[in-house]
């Protein structure tokens, strides 16, 4: 759980007027970590008292994103998802139950881009793991590993 004030000053370190919009998007992503849509983030917020628009949220992740507090991840086709976390990392996505989960930087120990064309260059790259998760209801599923 992050506290008020770190998230204050974070948002001002980055030159960000603190909004009560901003300040409730960031704050829903610094404490979550299942890589909510801009939907979820506005059902979540909305759960209480319904005073935020999508218009908002969408522009609230927009402004955290530009100033890197929070990025993009796509993962499936058609389904922009937000993560708060922006240290390097890959992603798992569950073809069962759609659950996202992080996986650390250093789990690929001998990943190389020796193989990218010479003339290219990376800035960034991630992995995207696709599979099964231990949930019971996903070991029991029909579902087969992709080769």
């Amino acid at each position: 759980m992050y506290d008020k004030n770190s998230i204050i000053q974070t948002l001002k370190s980055k030159g960000l007027r603190v909004t009560p919009q901003r300040f409730a998007v960031y704050t829903n992503l610094l404490n979550r970590t299942d890589h909510p849509t801009a939907e979820q983030i506005l059902s979540d917020l909305n759960q209480d008292v319904p005073t935020l628009s999508q218009a908002t949220i969408y522009l609230s992740l927009q402004t955290l994103q530009e100033v890197g507090l929070v990025r993009q991840v796509l993962l499936e086709e058609g389904v922009c998802r937000y993560d708060a976390n922006i240290s390097p990392h890959h992603h798992f996505r569950c073809q069962c139950c759609g659950k996202i989960e992080d996986i650390p930087w250093d789990a690929f120990s001998n990943l190389t881009l020796n193989g990218v064309r010479s003339g290219l260059k990376v800035a960034k790259y991630e992995v995207i793991v696709e599979g099964r998760c231990d949930r019971i209801s996903c070991n029991t599923s029909h579902l087969k590993p992709n080769t």
